[in-house]
């Protein structure tokens, strides 16, 4: 089988750990690959995502690497055992890749903890004001990509409806609940839905207000997946070129002490309601 030519984040996050492992243990890629029946190119394939790998050889290598950790070890084997692809796939060759890798991290999280500043976080939003965010783009998307973008987002809540959906936190600064994409009616439908979301069971919702003297300026905007064990988590942003992924453990440790100093300068989540509804009512 030819190695992948793209793999998705997932499954280059597997081999990424692998690797961790490996180094962890000081041994070669070479050592490894003959232990595998292979040489220093199969591991280096295996950790770069583009070859897949068995449980049982996931297993294999984590005991010639001396790994203790048995969680991990057996989060990494689910990992590799994954069959079947998601509803995301329906969209490969239509969306860019890390449309698709945002819904495959967000469909496997444990928890999810978003901070937006500018806009309503993306799997809240209204079909009219995801329209209005994705029809701005320079250049102009052909309609069908657009289409296909919005169909994506609005599919991303499935989440929401499975027995056990993932606890999600978002934080949304004040200016965001201001600003009047596609116009009065679509910003107020778009509160309205927020005040609706911020109900769910699994769902908070608080705001960081105008009035907070302590806002953390440098913080940026970011979704944080919670892993079923730590050392998977992973942090996703937005740049100009896409979705970025971040996993080392000195990333997650920044952006978890971020989120809490942002968490630490929240309104409640009475009073995040509150002026949300009020914002609504003023449009």
């Amino acid at each position: 089988m030819p190695p992948r030519s793209s793999p998705t984040a997932r499954q280059a996050r597997l081999g990424t750990e692998l690797r961790k492992l490996r180094e962890a243990s000081g041994l070669p890629a070479r050592a490894a690959g003959e232990l595998l029946g292979g040489n220093q190119a199969q591991i280096s394939h295996i950790e770069s995502g583009r070859w897949g790998v068995s449980a049982e050889r996931v297993r294999r290598l984590a005991t010639f690497y001396s790994a203790t950790d048995t969680k991990l070890v057996d989060a990494l084997c689910a990992m590799a055992e994954e069959r079947g692809k998601g509803w995301w796939e329906t969209y490969r060759g239509v969306l860019p890749a890390g449309f698709l890798n945002i819904a495959e991290l967000e469909h496997h999280a444990r928890y999810l903890r978003a901070f937006q500043t500018l806009t309503v976080p993306g799997i809240f939003q209204t079909e009219e004001y995801a329209r209005t965010i994705f029809g701005s783009s320079i250049p102009a998307l052909p309609a069908g990509e657009l289409d296909a973008r919005i169909e994506h987002r609005l599919r991303r809540k499935a989440i929401f409806e499975r027995p056990a959906p993932p606890h999600f936190e978002a934080i949304i600064h004040e200016a965001a609940l201001h600003v009047l994409y596609g116009g009065r009616r679509v910003a107020r439908d778009q509160l309205r839905y927020l005040l609706e979301v911020s109900e769910w069971p699994t769902v908070v919702v608080r705001v960081i207000a105008f009035a907070s003297e302590e806002f953390i300026g440098s913080a940026q905007t970011m979704l944080y997946a919670g892993g079923v064990v730590p050392q998977l988590d992973t942090v996703q942003l937005d740049s100009v070129y896409g979705s970025v992924f971040l996993d080392t453990d000195a990333q997650l440790a920044d952006y978890r002490a971020t989120y809490d100093a942002l968490e630490r300068v929240t309104l409640e989540v009475g009073e995040s309601r509150d002026v949300i509804n009020r914002i609504a009512k003023e449009l």
